[in-house]
């Protein structure tokens, strides 16, 4: 039956990726009923294990894209609950799939209630939820979405600025009086790579006006191919992500620290944050942006 429902094109991919990548793949072809198929269907044969939480943890973000709100509260709050049951026997970071299936549960009940009007109801649960997992990797992810409800129009916080490749950063309150913008990468993310351009025309044309950027990354643990590797292993890594693919912006300051990704909820890379000469957050926004928007939001601050 479910090879009936799977369209030719989809049935190698089906047949070699795993169930997260097929449930993703009928999603992208708008293909719910497929999806949901593909999910029974290996829960079935494999049971609940953290691939069949992450691939339901689609469905529930499919499910908000297309503003079914009921159902993306369902699915991600089943999400939870069978997460909260496997924690029962494992911590939550053993391996990579039970915490994004969880971190996606928890943005999606919290970006529900902001559709219904609950911001208040929101932010409690993902402030609950930041003190029951602050040890854990979703911890950025979830400041992220109590970012993205509250940093807009409140300080930058200060950024941890001890390790550094490039230009040494000037301390933030050091930089009242100027825009700056903060840009969050990581060596590993292409989004980020297209989005130099973008910034080195940003500071070119804005430099007179006194824009500063600064590039905050981070250690991951690993390098090219996912080759585990220690930290100066990685710098060197991180350094020669950024002469190959950063050419133009060596000399940007990029401080790293985990403590910084953590502060400003930087779960997504990039993350695009504009600070105004006042120090104000006037532009918080996790993903990539075009030069278009970045000189729009540029100008509103003067």
């Amino acid at each position: 039956m479910l090879r009936k429902l799977i369209p030719a094109g989809l049935l190698a991919v089906t047949a070699m990726a795993s169930v997260v990548n097929d449930v993703e793949t009928a999603l992208s072809h708008g293909n719910f009923p497929l999806a949901e198929a593909i999910l029974q269907s290996y829960r079935s044969k494999s049971g609940v294990t953290p691939e069949f939480l992450e691939a339901l943890s689609w469905l529930a973000r499919g499910d908000l894209i297309t503003r079914q709100f009921d159902q993306a509260d369902s699915r991600a709050k089943e999400t939870e609950q069978l997460a909260e049951q496997a924690l029962a026997t494992r911590p939550l970071d053993a391996e990579p799939h039970l915490p994004t299936a969880l971190g996606a549960a928890i943005e999606v009940e919290a970006q529900v209630l902001t559709a219904n009007g609950d911001r208040t109801g929101a932010l409690a649960l993902l402030r609950k939820d930041l003190e029951a997992y602050r040890s854990t990797s979703i911890r950025t992810r979830i400041q992220k979405n109590i970012n993205l409800l509250t940093l807009e129009g409140r300080p930058a916080p200060a950024l941890e600025e001890r390790e550094y490749l490039g230009a040494k950063p000037t301390p933030l309150l050091a930089l009242r009086g100027k825009p700056v913008l903060l840009f969050f990468w990581a060596h590993w993310c292409p989004d980020c790579k297209q989005e130099e351009h973008i910034l080195a025309a940003l500071t070119r044309e804005y430099s007179a006006k006194g824009l500063v950027l600064i590039a905050p990354t981070q250690h991951y643990g690993y390098v090219a191919n996912g080759e585990e590797a220690g930290p100066a292993e990685e710098l060197k890594y991180i350094e020669q992500i950024r002469h190959q693919y950063y050419a133009d912006l060596l000399s940007v300051p990029a401080p790293l620290s985990e403590a910084n990704f953590r502060n400003y909820g930087a779960s997504t890379t990039p993350t695009l944050v504009l600070i105004d000469r006042r120090g104000i957050v006037r532009v918080y926004h996790p993903g990539a942006m075009t030069l278009e928007e970045l000189r729009a939001a540029l100008d509103r601050v003067g």
